[in-house]
């Protein structure tokens, strides 16, 4: 996970002064743009970040289980089916955070993608406990894999640039979770639309979000195992890039030099720098509480108000507004000094 304002571990080992300012100076190649090209590639990316949030069913998936389409009673769902999401995103969290950086963003995104087709799928096609389960586990995946969204954009800018691109990001995410609430309301409210009907709106809406990851570039570079050699920025190079080098001698190859360990090594890197250590902690318990109250929480209102009349289910709207909040929190996020190491 990387924080905007943290320098990535192997700068923090680095302990070397900053280079002086002088005019003849060339600028450090962390703050050089890798490509010219980079800001039609964020604005790409922010246009497929939006794009990929517009499933307006998801928002009414709880009551569309307990409805007539699919008939599951409320004991199957609370206690059978929706564990699934929590424990399989548990599972698959850190390897997919590995492979993210190892493999360079984009075959996640496609994994993510095919994800977001298969729960459609299942919703669609799927008629047992069995065949929800599985559509949960590929919901658990695709939350997994959203840190290579994430991510993605610190490859394609400076890192001065991190905190405001980051936020820009975050943002094109928001929006499209609200745009795709508000459209899944409309359509509940006004259109009449059946929870089956949305699914298939979805199923097509996250096929073309599988089109559009096709388009995204592959980076030659990463924050951790990518890094590009030769770097005069003034940090010693990682650990890693040692390892990849060969220092140390022949008797040093073999199998330290394996995906796995090399992935285990930075991992204890990063465990190893308190501000990150804090923060991936802090991450792990928002996320863990925000989804336990989010998917349960559409139980409970089906508890308060069972559904009865599709037009009387407000999930979208609710879920419009509380994310429409947090997209202009996190635009403003981007403009505001913050003091990260407080």
């Amino acid at each position: 996970l990387t924080v905007p304002g943290i320098t990535p571990p192997s700068r923090c080992r680095a302990g070397r002064a900053m280079p002086k300012k002088d005019d003849g100076t060339k600028k450090p190649a962390s703050e050089t743009v890798p490509d010219q090209r980079w800001k039609l590639q964020v604005f790409y990316l922010c246009f497929y970040g939006f794009m990929t949030q517009i499933r307006p069913g998801e928002s009414f998936i709880t009551p569309y289980l307990l409805g007539a389409d699919k008939n599951f009673t409320q004991a199957e769902v609370t206690n059978v089916i929706m564990p699934v999401l929590t424990y399989s995103y548990m599972a698959v969290l850190v390897p997919i955070f590995l492979l993210t950086d190892y493999l360079r963003y984009k075959p996640v995104l496609v994994l993510q993608s095919l994800s977001h087709i298969s729960i459609w799928l299942l919703l669609v096609l799927g008629t047992s406990v069995l065949a929800m389960q599985l559509m949960e586990f590929f919901y658990g995946v695709t939350m997994a894999a959203r840190i290579a969204y994430s991510s993605y954009i610190f490859s394609l800018v400076a890192p001065s640039r991190y905190q405001r691109m980051a936020s820009y990001s975050r943002s094109a995410v928001l929006l499209g979770v609200f745009t795709s609430s508000v459209l899944g309301q409309l359509c509940i409210t006004l259109g009449s639309f059946s929870f089956l009907t949305l699914n298939y709106v979805s199923l097509g809406f996250v096929s073309f979000g599988l089109i559009l990851t096709l388009f995204l570039e592959q980076p030659r570079r990463s924050l951790f195992f990518n890094r590009p050699e030769g770097a005069d920025d003034g940090a010693a190079p990682a650990e890693l890039d040692k390892m990849a080098r060969g220092d140390g001698g022949g008797g040093m190859r073999g199998w330290r030099e394996a995906v796995l360990c090399r992935m285990l090594r930075e991992v204890g890197a990063l465990a190893r720098q308190p501000q990150l250590r804090l923060w991936s902690l802090w991450w792990v318990f928002n996320s863990a509480g925000y989804y336990l109250v989010l998917y349960y929480l559409h139980i409970l209102w089906n508890e308060i108000y069972p559904t009865m009349d599709n037009r009387q289910v407000y999930n979208g709207g609710v879920d419009a507004a509380s994310t429409l909040l947090g997209a202009g929190a996190s635009f403003a996020a981007g403009y505001v000094k913050i003091r990260w190491t407080l």
